[in-house]
């Protein structure tokens, strides 16, 4: 699993690329738990990378306040991504 982060002056995205059934369960699933905990909501939705792989991609568009920062570390620690680009 590893994860990608982009950010513009109030867009930011997080990807995470996950492997198989079971990761992608994990990957859904904690970060639906933890998005439920904030008042502001991203957009999200998956694809299909190539080989079995899959990316989640989590945007929050018109985060005035930054809030998606905290969020995004909260979801990169609960998953044990220790590299994000």
């Amino acid at each position: 699993m590893d994860a990608q982060f982009k950010s513009e002056e109030k867009y930011s995205k997080l990807s995470i690329a996950y492997e198989g059934k079971e990761e992608g369960q994990l990957v859904c699933s904690t970060v639906e738990k933890i998005i439920k905990k904030y008042t502001i909501q991203p957009e999200t939705y998956t694809c299909d990378i190539s080989h079995g792989k899959n990316v989640l991609v989590i945007e929050y568009h018109d985060d005035i306040d930054r809030e998606s920062g905290e969020i995004f570390e909260e979801i990169i620690k609960a998953l044990n991504i220790t590299e994000c680009n």
